[in-house]
């Protein structure tokens, strides 16, 4: 699923955002596990696989095109390595459960000086479309960055044509603010994108009703 266009992817009283973890992720981010996938940093080795999932016409078509070559996805790792050392973003490749092949990936990067505002974007393979495993990582990314980055306010933009990736973020529970105007050029064509964010207070009142449901 090529869901947004960022390639540098209930009623409960509002409860109080916790502080960040401690985890030294400017240092190398831990792997995160979910019940389909797991997410962990990407390396050099990724690139051809990295080339394979996400270089198709399909997974392009309404998101800022990928690098082009192997090479071009080598210098891409490096420099999301170097974000990461820097405390301005971070990157995580997409693998399959007992497979250490990625398949796609999530970016989140700052937009302050810290991770008080930040943005994401994300984008997988298209043969896994549909199978959840984008709502696994998704919800697995969302968790680190508000609990371990400090983000206050997750924001993400998808081209308006691209339904799949806007039903995602409403499904997870990102609030449309706005339709952005002729603000995406792809293919010599300017696109409309929907402006989406989720806050700390809502993430963390998502995360208690899912809980309450797997409890009961």
């Amino acid at each position: 699923m090529a869901l947004t266009t960022t390639t540098d992817v209930m009623n409960l009283r509002t409860s109080v955002p916790a502080a960040p973890s401690r985890i030294d992720w400017r240092g190398g981010l831990p792997v995160l596990s979910g019940a389909m996938i797991s997410l962990r940093e990407l390396r050099a080795t990724d690139a051809k696989d990295l080339l394979a999932a996400l270089g198709t016409a399909e997974v392009t078509r309404l998101i800022s095109p990928p690098p082009p070559t192997v090479d071009g996805f080598e210098k891409f790792i490096a420099w999301t390595n170097r974000q990461r050392a820097a405390g301005k973003s971070i990157a995580y490749g997409i693998t399959l459960k007992g497979s250490d092949t990625v398949i796609g990936l999530f970016q989140v990067r700052s937009l302050t000086t810290g991770f008080e505002n930040a943005e994401w974007g994300f984008a997988l393979g298209c043969d896994f479309w549909g199978t959840g495993i984008f709502m696994d990582g998704a919800q697995l990314v969302l968790d680190f960055a508000f609990d371990v980055l400090g983000v206050h306010r997750m924001e993400a933009k998808a081209a308006v044509k691209n339904g799949r990736g806007n039903g995602a973020l409403q499904k997870l529970g990102a609030v449309q603010e706005a339709v952005l105007r002729r603000s995406f050029l792809r293919n010599g064509v300017y696109l409309d994108q929907a402006y989406w964010t989720i806050l700390a207070s809502t993430w963390s009142q998502i995360r208690a009703v899912r809980t309450a449901r797997i409890i009961h």
